[in-house]
């Protein structure tokens, strides 16, 4: 079984091919943060446009990186959602047409669902149960995998993801978008312990998270300060974040029982996050994986290990044949 693998559920133009026999063979990702960084945020219609005009030439120069060609494809495994709807149709649409032409089967991933096995690229030795800790700019989410296929959500944000609140943050430090990895970089050199800022719902044992008060607080203690403090802002922010979600995933397994964690999405490559997770598990005897470094932010090598295991573990196929902008892991099988 040979999968080709195809990611743009945003801003990134992903493809892999991933075999049976010898997992990854090659992947390629196309980023578009250069074009949206005048505009400070990403413009649906230009990301869309831009996956159209890059997805063919990148397919061509991963067949050629793998020495294979397309009719050595037999399962096409392709973003289905959620995302931006322009940019996942790009991708719905090569997908389809590959999978009509070559008479090959096709397979809707979940964007998800691919961040939650992505750590499997790695780990052949991922075995269910586990809870996964999903940070990224659009979600905050504790899942409990119970067994692949099957997953819920502990808890998740009220408002902004973590993600989203470190862009927003950057964007109020006048740091280029994407301002999240800028404001940890930034905080390197900052004081974590200067501003006191608010952890909401730290100390409530339902799981949810809300990081809206947080950037709230940021944007006034600017108002009082200047660009040399901003160092001290930026760790303090970034302590405050990191100690949510290290307290929430505490209470996870002390709900679940469950002592081995998969921490996945772009804020999963977050230093402090990671040095917290790794002392965490120390002390709790916490099992903690995590995907390398560029399987953290989004990527088809997960998509395409997602439709190996779905495969694999002969899982029940999703009713979905078209994209979807919202799909929440609750809804994979309605």
């Amino acid at each position: 079984m040979l999968i080709l693998g195809i990611e743009s559920s945003c801003d990134e133009t992903g493809l892999a091919l991933y075999s049976e026999e010898e997992g990854l063979i090659a992947h390629m990702v196309n980023s578009q943060v250069e074009l949206f960084t005048e505009y400070g945020g990403v413009i649906p219609e230009i990301a869309a446009r831009d996956h159209s005009v890059k997805i063919i030439n990148i397919l061509k120069n991963l067949l050629k990186k793998a020495d294979k060609k397309l009719d050595d494809v037999n399962l096409i495994a392709y973003t289905a959602g959620p995302g931006l709807i322009g940019s996942l149709m790009v991708g719905e649409t090569v997908a389809k047409t590959i999978s009509n032409i070559l008479d090959i089967e096709l397979l809707p991933i979940n964007h998800l669902e691919g961040h939650i096995l992505a750590p499997g690229l790695e780990d052949d030795n991922l075995e269910t149960p586990y809870l996964c800790l999903l940070v990224s700019g659009g979600h905050t989410q504790i899942i409990e995998c119970s067994e692949y296929g099957s997953y819920q959500i502990l808890g998740e944000t009220i408002d902004d993801a973590c993600g989203e609140a470190f862009d927003k943050v950057g964007k109020l430090l006048n740091l280029e978008y994407p301002g999240g990895p800028k404001v940890s970089k930034l905080a390197e050199d900052g004081d974590p312990t200067r501003f006191n800022f608010p952890r909401a719902l730290m100390k409530d044992k339902n799981l949810n998270f809300s990081f809206s008060g947080l950037k709230t607080a940021v944007l006034y203690a600017l108002d009082d300060l200047e660009e040399k403090d901003y160092p001290d802002v930026a760790a303090s922010f970034q302590e405050a974040v990191v100690d949510v979600l290290i307290k929430k995933l505490a209470y996870a397994i002390e709900q679940t029982g469950i002592k081995k964690l998969v921490c996945s999405g772009g804020v999963a490559a977050n230093r402090l996050l990671r040095e917290r997770l790794t002392d965490m598990g120390k002390t709790t005897e916490l099992e903690v994986s995590y995907p390398k470094m560029e399987f953290c932010t989004d990527n088809a090598a997960m998509i395409a290990h997602a439709g190996f295991i779905r495969k694999k573990y002969n899982l029940k196929e999703y009713p979905t044949k078209y994209a979807r902008p919202r799909w929440p892991l609750g809804e994979l099988y309605d």
